[in-house]
């Protein structure tokens, strides 16, 4: 095994993923621990310590060069701190950087993780050849990333890119854990599909092999048993997702007049599970773009899948991508 390598750190709502990657952007060793949300923020952090740990000792003979390390925004890049992320409610204005600084004296840098695994993603995987990346991660929450020339785009404080939580729907019943209405997250992740779901089938006698996917117990329907349901041809899946489908494309056509990148990539757990709709979604995006050019722009499946956040945050350091800097004070 090589013996300069960076450890990648990817905290998320219900694990805690961490390995090790060279320089070529391969993962050589990883591995998941559970992550407590629901405790306290030492139990949270006693979580990543358990990942880090867990890899430094599997692999003694390493000597590390540097840890990156991600996690849900809204983050404090410059300090290392974790404002109030919707999906890690045990952290306000948590100092997580100074934290993972203080116990193992090596170099690390924090950043988002939409904004880490897009970096893996424009660097080695399904967007490296493009000069421009939008990258989308769907799972517990819709995280964006906006690469250009293969450096993230940070905006002018570190907080550009929250794509998950624009507004697309400001009559939406219910908040986003962040607090808006509406917001692309809050209709459309893992968890809103599960909640539309349970929803309908409360309304319908469709939805059968929703059930039988999730044990039996409406309260225990994910989005991935919908696809799962889906797949075995059930009526109100297939409404479920196609109705998600539409949400995506309403908002990317958006996205696509803002920003018109050269590529859409697609990544996380529920968006590996729903990639037989991307071309579904290709073909509608249009309907919501005024670019007549929207249906050149590719929409693929990222590379890296549920590897993506331990790579990109090691790729924080194994590219020219310099460190956040804060905007100058007026």
């Amino acid at each position: 095994m090589q013996t300069k390598l960076v450890l990648g750190v990817d905290i998320g709502g219900t694990k805690v993923a961490a390995g090790l990657v060279n320089a070529d952007g391969e993962m050589l060793f990883n591995l998941r621990v559970p992550m407590n949300t629901s405790g306290s923020a030492s139990d949270a952090m006693g979580c990543v310590h358990n990942a880090i740990e867990g890899v430094m000792q599997a692999n003694p003979a390493v000597a590390l060069r540097a840890i990156g390390v991600s996690s849900p925004g809204p983050l404090d890049l410059h300090n290392g701190i974790v404002l109030n992320s919707p999906n890690l409610p045990c952290w306000q204005n948590f100092a997580l950087l100074p934290e993972i600084q203080k116990t193992y004296r090596i170099p690390s840098r924090l950043d988002n993780d939409a904004n880490s695994a897009g970096l893996a993603e424009a660097l080695w995987g399904a967007g490296a050849k493009y000069n421009s990346v939008f990258y989308v991660t769907i799972g517990t929450g819709i995280g964006t990333a906006i690469v250009l020339n293969q450096r993230i785009y940070y905006g002018r404080t570190g907080g550009a890119a929250e794509g998950g939580h624009m507004t697309i729907d400001f009559r939406a019943p219910v908040r986003c854990g962040c607090g808006k209405r509406g917001c692309m997250e809050g209709l459309a992740s893992g968890p809103a599909i599960a909640v539309r779901t349970r929803e309908k089938l409360a309304a319908s006698s469709d939805g059968a092999r929703i059930l039988a996917a999730a044990g039996g117990e409406a309260s225990s329907i994910t989005a991935e048993a919908v696809v799962k349901a889906w797949r075995a041809e059930d009526p109100l899946a297939t409404e479920v997702l196609r109705e998600t489908a539409d949400l995506f494309a309403i908002w990317l056509g958006n996205v696509v007049d803002l920003l018109e990148p050269d590529v859409i990539v697609i990544g996380g757990g529920v968006g590996a599970a729903i990639t037989e709709w991307f071309p579904y979604i290709q073909r509608k995006i249009p309907d919501w773009s005024i670019n007549p050019r929207a249906h050149e722009i590719p929409l693929v499946a990222a590379k890296y899948g549920a590897d993506a956040g331990i790579v990109g945050s090691a790729a924080l350091w194994l590219c020219e991508q310099p460190s956040y800097e804060p905007a100058a004070k007026i």
